[in-house]
């Protein structure tokens, strides 16, 4: 019995097509039961039975469309440690060459919008030492501590009654 079922589920059946006339004469007989039966074999998958063409999704990402377009890479809204070799540069051509130099220097490579502390959490450096210790420490923690279960008293009785069963046997 056991084969059968599993012969039937990988049958695949999804629509009366695939049984033939075994649905009409079991109409026509009168016999519910195996009316039934076959009726519940049938897949109750909507995207069985229906032909659904498969969407290609056109890629609109800011980064593709800028591969597309030929695009610099935007300014940079905060320093990182790149900006500064960068902004060292531009500083180095403004007072060597002028301000066009710095000009193009900043148009064909833009530095950063700001100089942000780094290290510091986006919190203003004044903001970030004016906390506590404990603060500071679990600002920088990247995984939340786990939640006591609820059921942890009920946890804690089961063990000590198997841990007591242990130590009879």
């Amino acid at each position: 019995m056991q084969t059968q079922i599993h012969t039937l589920d990988k049958a695949g059946i999804i629509n009366e097509l695939q049984f033939g006339n075994g649905i009409s004469h079991a109409i026509q007989e009168g016999r519910r039961a195996d009316f039934s039966f076959i009726l519940s074999l049938f897949s109750d998958d909507v995207r069985d039975s229906t032909p659904v063409e498969k969407l290609t999704q056109i890629d609109t990402t800011e980064e593709a469309l800028r591969r597309r377009f030929e695009l610099s890479q935007p300014q940079a809204l905060r320093s990182d440690q790149e900006s500064y070799p960068l902004a060292a540069t531009q500083a180095k051509l403004f007072h060597s060459s002028g301000l066009p130099s710095a000009k193009l220097c900043h148009y064909l490579k833009p530095d950063a919008l700001t100089y942000m502390p780094e290290d510091t959490f986006n919190l203003p450096e004044d903001v970030y030492h004016n906390l506590s210790g404990h603060q500071r420490r679990q600002l920088g923690e990247t995984e939340s501590k786990p939640l006591i279960p609820i059921d942890l008293y009920n946890q804690l009785i089961a063990a000590q009654r198997s841990f007591q069963i242990q130590t009879q046997v």
